[in-house]
C-alpha cells in the first residue's frame, strides 16, 4: 500500500511539474472594453486600473506614462470624443486598432483616423503606438480611409502572409524597385484606400514612380510586420519632400496576393513629449 501511495504522488508531482501551455488570451474583448471606458465614460479609474504605472507613450505629443494618460480624461470628456473600431487584429500579445475619432481637435482634426497599437503584460497596457490622419474625401475610386473588408480569415496563413508582405515592401519601398508589385499585388483586384491613390495596378505604379522617384531616394526603414490571418500591417518610417513620416500600410491578402491596401501617415516632429520615439 505504502509502494502504490508512493506511486501516486510521483505520478501527480510528475503532472504538475509541466503544465500545458496555456493559449493566449482574446485580447480583443478587453480591448473594446477598454475603449469604451476611455471613450464612453472618460474613466480615470479604468486607465488606473488597465494601464501599467511605467506605461510607454510614442504618440509625440503625449507624455510617457500612465498619469499623464490618466490627465488626458477630463480633456477628452470636455471635447466629447468619440470612437469607434473598424478592425481590430491580435498578434501575440500587440493588438492592432483600425479606428476613426470624432470631435477630436486635440488630437489635430476634427475627424481622424488612426491606427492605434497596444502591448499587453500581465493584463494590463503596457505600451502604445499611433499614427493619426485627419479625414477627407474619398479617394478617385470611391473608398474612404476606412471602409472596405473587415473579416479575419485564413488564420493559419497569418505567417506566411507576413512572409509575402515584408518580402514586397522590402522590395518596394526599401530597395525602391516599383516594378515588383505584379509579382505581389493581384492584377485584377487591388482596391486601394490612400486619399491620393485609385484602385488597380497602374494606378500604384504611377505613385510609386513619384514616390520612389524623389531626389534623394530614402530607403524606407521596416520597424514591425504584425498580422491576423489575411491582415497584415506594417509600421515603417518613411520619408517625402524632405520629411520624415511615421507610415502604417496595412494589406489584405487573398491566395498569395495583395488586393487591398489601407494606410496612414504623419510627420515626425523634431521634439517630442517624451524621448520613447514613434517606433
Amino acid at each position: 500500500m505504502k509502494t502504490l501511495t508512493t506511486v501516486l504522488l510521483f505520478l501527480l508531482l510528475c503532472s504538475c511539474a509541466t503544465p500545458p501551455s496555456q493559449p493566449v488570451p482574446d485580447l480583443k474583448a478587453f480591448a473594446a472594453m477598454v475603449q469604451r471606458e476611455l471613450f464612453e465614460n472618460y474613466s480615470a479609474e479604468a486607465v488606473r486600473t488597465y494601464f501599467r504605472e511605467d506605461y510607454i507613450q510614442h504618440n509625440p505629443h503625449v507624455p510617457t506614462g500612465r498619469a499623464a494618460l490618466e490627465g488626458f480624461m477630463p480633456v477628452l470628456k470636455e471635447a466629447q470624443v468619440t470612437a469607434r473600431t473598424h478592425r481590430m487584429l491580435q498578434d501575440g500579445d500587440i493588438l492592432i486598432m483600425h479606428n476613426s475619432y470624432d470631435h477630436a481637435e486635440a488630437f489635430g482634426a476634427k475627424e481622424i483616423a488612426t491606427f492605434d497599437i497596444w502591448r499587453i503584460q500581465d493584463g494590463k497596457i503596457a505600451e502604445h503606438w499611433d499614427v493619426i490622419q485627419p479625414i477627407g474625401p474619398v479617394n478617385a475610386s470611391g473608398r474612404s480611409l476606412l471602409d472596405g473588408e473587415t473579416e479575419i480569415r485564413d488564420l493559419h496563413k497569418t505567417e506566411s502572409n507576413k512572409k509575402l508582405v515584408r518580402t514586397f515592401y522590402e522590395q518596394v519601398f526599401v530597395k525602391g524597385n516599383a516594378r515588383a508589385v505584379k509579382t505581389y499585388i493581384h492584377p485584377e483586384i487591388y482596391l486601394q484606400h490612400n486619399p491620393h491613390v485609385g484602385d488597380g495596378v497602374e494606378a500604384l505604379e504611377g505613385f510609386l514612380d513619384f514616390f520612389l522617384g524623389q531626389d534623394p531616394f530614402i530607403p524606407s526603414v521596416i520597424h514591425q510586420v504584425w498580422g491576423e490571418g489575411n491582415f497584415v500591417l506594417v509600421q515603417s518610417q518613411a520619408h517625402m519632400n524632405g520629411k520624415k513620416l511615421a507610415a502604417y500600410d496595412l494589406f489584405r491578402v487573398e491566395e498569395d496576393l495583395i488586393v487591398e491596401h489601407w494606410d496612414l501617415i504623419q510627420e515626425i516632429p523634431e521634439t517630442m513629449a517624451h524621448d520613447n520615439g514613434m517606433f
